[in-house]
């Protein structure tokens, strides 16, 4: 959420390598956010070969926003 939250699309490669995450991992998480609402997938190709780019939403956005936050209100207990 952090990367989509900064950039207005980001491809599934893009992500994997800023987050050094597997691919299993990733897709998995991708599709949990994908459930809630908070991204949404745009598939194409590009060269005849797939390319997939995620979005973050308007509820993905609150929802980060709201996150962060909680976030910062737990760090200023401690």
């Amino acid at each position: 959420m952090s990367v989509l939250s900064v950039n207005p699309r980001a491809s599934f490669n893009q992500l994997k390598e800023v987050l050094e995450v597997s691919d299993g991992n990733l897709a998995s998480h991708l599709k949990s956010l994908e459930n809630a609402g908070y991204i949404f997938v745009i598939k194409n190709f590009i060269n005849r070969k797939p390319n997939t780019n995620y979005e973050i939403t308007t509820s993905g956005s609150a929802a980060f926003e709201n996150h962060l936050k909680a976030l910062e209100e737990i760090s200023k207990q401690l």
